[in-house]
């Protein structure tokens, strides 16, 4: 009862109620921009495409219910929103790797409020880039169907397809994109929680309905349509396993490996006298986030899908070969899919972390404090120190992460469960809500115990992604 009387409470509290009511609003608005088609094309016509596609392709979970996900439904409507937030959270992506590499980027993120105002402006003009470029792909490839995949030779899904279509889906697809950044950056100023991670979250939970509707289908039964056999008692035994995904799912979202720190104060009573303090530096087991899945997942689901339509009815040898290969790389069941996709995953988990994670200058930043890891001296001992503390931690974060990753690939390949289902219990999409969730409850939870209010637990506070 605690968790709904904080829901109650944060509705009492007019600045927080101010919050709540524009966050949904603008959530509102993004979701009617993946619902708008685009201008000329037959969406009746694509979203039977895109069923052919799956049918004939057998890329379930793969690279279209991916863009699918993320998008929210954007891609089946052929909507002007079809890029969502994307273009703007892959241009983030781009600078933050590159800062590690490149000086410029990296001076400025040190030079405060002004250098990530820079930095900002670099990512906003970076994204139109990425808009303009995925754009004019889309529209070249929604007048050349072909070209996805030859069983779509005679598919007509532009009525007036040129150089005006082209102009006309480029507009409106990048407009929508950039519009949907801005809305997200309103809702970070006047709402609650992040609005990028808010976006992405809403867009993935707007596909639980059918989730909920196929699973009922395939273990109830709708109107004509039987259920499996021990249906229900195979439904209690998913909402069960999935009740513990989710528990595990938060306990790796939360969970941080604490390094003592003893940091030397000048003490309050003042003549030259100095004090110790102990503290600690938290090192968070999913310090990669969803990036490694992000990142494995379309580099896997790309490739097979070419395979698979350039070298579909090739006589010769290898390019039978190579289509095998590309159907073993979409086949989710497949040891050779799992076991690529397991690598990939963990390789992505620690290059994130060497080239994010920075310890010799955390190591020089204690230093300069006057800090230091209790029986590792200053300088690059502790350096080496940290790093190697969080080498371990990566790999028990990117073994947490690759059990939760696989689980909807296992689910849909092994035992048959629709991917729109077995998409909630794993993966990209289970982790973003979780942590999306917690640091929103978070926020909230933080203006409830201002005005002295409970928080949302009976015992402690919230944890976001981030906390300590």
């Amino acid at each position: 009862m605690s968790m709904f009387k904080g829901f109650s409470n944060a509705f009492r509290i007019p600045e927080l109620r101010k919050k709540i009511l524009v966050t949904l609003g603008l959530v509102f608005v993004c979701r009617l921009i993946s619902s708008v088609p685009t201008p000329g094309v037959d969406w009746v016509t694509m979203q039977r495409t895109i069923e052919d596609f799956r049918a004939h392709s057998g890329v379930g979970g793969g690279v279209l219910d991916w863009i699918s996900v993320f998008t929210g439904g954007g891609l089946e409507n052929c909507a002007i929103g079809v890029l969502s937030i994307w273009p703007y959270i892959s241009a983030q992506i781009v600078i933050q790797l590159l800062s590690s590499v490149i000086p410029f980027l990296e001076k400025l993120k040190q030079e405060g409020e002004s250098g990530r105002q820079k930095l900002a402006e670099i990512t906003r003009y970076l994204t139109i880039f990425l808009c303009v470029v995925q754009s004019v792909s889309i529209a070249f490839m929604l007048m050349n169907p072909s070209k996805l995949h030859p069983d779509f030779a005679n598919v007509e899904l532009v009525s007036n397809p040129g150089m005006g279509f082209v102009l006309m889906t480029v507009i409106g697809i990048t407009t929508a994109s950039l519009f949907v950044m801005w809305l997200a950056d309103q809702i970070t100023t006047f709402g609650i929680g992040n609005g990028t991670s808010l976006i992405i979250m809403i867009n993935i939970a707007s596909r639980l309905p059918q989730a909920i509707y196929q699973a009922w289908g395939q273990y109830i039964g709708i109107g004509d349509v039987p259920p499996e056999n021990n249906g229900i008692a195979k439904l209690v035994l998913l909402l069960a396993f999935g009740f513990a995904v989710v528990m595990g799912t938060v306990m790796l979202t939360q969970g941080v490996r604490k390094v003592q720190i003893h940091a030397t104060r000048r003490s309050a009573g003042g003549a030259g006298g100095f004090g110790m303090q102990q503290t600690y530096m938290p090192l968070r087991v999913n310090y990669t986030g969803v990036m490694p899945i992000i990142f494995a997942q379309p580099l896997l689901s790309f490739p097979a899908m070419l395979l698979k339509s350039w070298f579909k009815d090739d006589p010769r040898w290898f390019g039978q070969k190579l289509f095998w290969l590309g159907d073993k790389l979409s086949d989710m069941g497949s040891p050779l899919h799992l076991t690529i996709y397991a690598l990939l995953i963990m390789f992505f988990a620690f290059f994130w972390v060497a080239t994010q994670f920075n310890a010799v200058q955390i190591a020089e930043n204690l230093k300069r404090s006057g800090s230091y890891v209790p029986g590792i001296r200053p300088g690059m001992a502790t350096a080496e120190y940290l790093d190697g503390v969080m080498t371990r931690v990566t790999l028990i974060g990117g073994t947490g992460l690759l059990i939760v990753a696989l689980l909807p690939q296992v689910l849909s390949g092994w035992m048959h469960v629709p991917w729109s289902v077995s998409s909630f219990f794993g993966g990209t999409s289970l982790l973003i809500i979780v942590g999306v969730a917690l640091d929103t409850l978070r926020i909230m939870e933080s203006h409830l115990l201002v005005r002295k209010y409970d928080g949302f637990l009976r015992h402690g506070t919230l944890r976001g992604r981030g906390g300590m």
